[in-house]
């Protein structure tokens, strides 16, 4: 499958220098030039499109420091219920292989005037916020607080190195062990916003969607979410459309701020879905009628007309048909 997103990036080959284990699934890739030359600048937040083995493009954020210019270091989560790019990452990828991947790209950068950070990471979205934290330490940067979350010690990324005594200071880890009744209450974290306080968030939709809810309070601009590489600022074109459902015959308004998958999730219809960031290709859905407004980083441009991704992308026509 040619992805759509190979007629805008340009790859360069890598080496992969180093791989290891950091927590249970999740694995670790230091990426180097093939003749050890400066690797493109990265700020820190962005984020890499790594062609994997099965061909896919897949998004991963940068973890390092990035004033490190010979290398790029990734960690991948084994998802053995996605489609296949963290699977095959996990499995075909090894020590001495040559991959593919994009210039970094940064759509979740570090606010200059922000005067402090408070950081959110829930499992792999620990990346991002690792390589702001190394930044902001390396370069005497704003104050920062980070608070982990995650099921277990187990499937911690990076847990020994943030229990340091490096890191000790900044840093506050959370383990739920999969129950509702032990999650990390963050209220008194965002109870008052401080000023001059920017939030950064990267985790499962569930976390981001909390963390949204309430942070509603706090200044215009000052939280974020990482979006895993699809571009947010399209967010001010979007006009309302309808969907109608050609099995049922069962039609939806779709507001500006909310996409097909959560209108058809509020109404009991269920989807696959994944990332919900337009990347990993879960929610792909054939589209029998209208002309869609593709935001997504999977179709090829011969899939276009009769497909669409419901979690990112919109409608240019006034109504989508969909096959559901």
């Amino acid at each position: 499958m040619k992805d759509s997103a190979s007629n805008e990036l340009s790859f360069r080959t890598v080496v992969v220098t180093k791989k290891d284990q950091v927590a249970e699934g999740v694995f670790r890739f230091e990426l180097r030039d093939e003749a050890a030359r400066a690797l493109p600048a990265f700020t820190a937040g962005a984020h890499l499109t790594v062609r994997v083995p099965s061909g896919a493009n897949r998004n991963y954020s940068l973890c390092n420091d990035p004033a490190e210019t010979d290398r790029y270091v990734i960690a991948v989560k084994r998802d053995a219920a996605g489609r296949g790019g963290s699977v095959s990452m996990a499995d075909e990828v090894a020590e001495g292989d040559r991959i593919d991947v994009s210039e970094p790209h940064n759509e979740f950068g570090l606010s200059e005037r922000a005067r402090s950070f408070v950081f959110v990471a829930g499992g792999i979205g620990i990346t991002p916020i690792l390589s702001m934290m190394r930044h902001l330490k390396a370069t005497s940067g704003p104050r920062f607080k980070l608070y982990y979350v995650s099921r277990s010690p187990q499937t911690t990324a990076f847990l020994d190195e943030l229990s340091s005594a490096e890191w000790k200071p900044h840093v506050v880890i959370h383990h739920d062990h999969g129950e509702l009744a032990n999650a990390f209450d963050f209220w008194p974290v965002f109870e008052k916003p401080g000023s001059g306080a920017h939030i950064y968030c990267c985790g499962p939709r569930a976390l981001m969607d909390s963390v949204r809810d309430m942070t509603g309070h706090w200044p215009t601009g000052t939280v974020h979410f990482e979006s895993f590489g699809v571009d947010q600022s399209r967010a001010a074109e979007n006009t309302p459309f309808n969907i109608r459902l050609e099995r049922t015959g069962r039609s939806f308004q779709i507001p500006k701020d909310r996409s097909i998958l959560e209108i058809l999730r509020d109404n009991g219809i269920r989807a696959p879905s994944s990332c919900e960031s337009g990347t990993c290709g879960s929610c792909r859905t054939t589209l029998c009628a209208g002309e869609a407004d593709h935001r997504d980083m999977v179709l090829g441009d011969d899939e276009k007309r009769d497909h669409i991704m419901i979690c990112v992308s919109r409608a240019k026509s006034q109504e989508l048909v969909l096959d559901l």
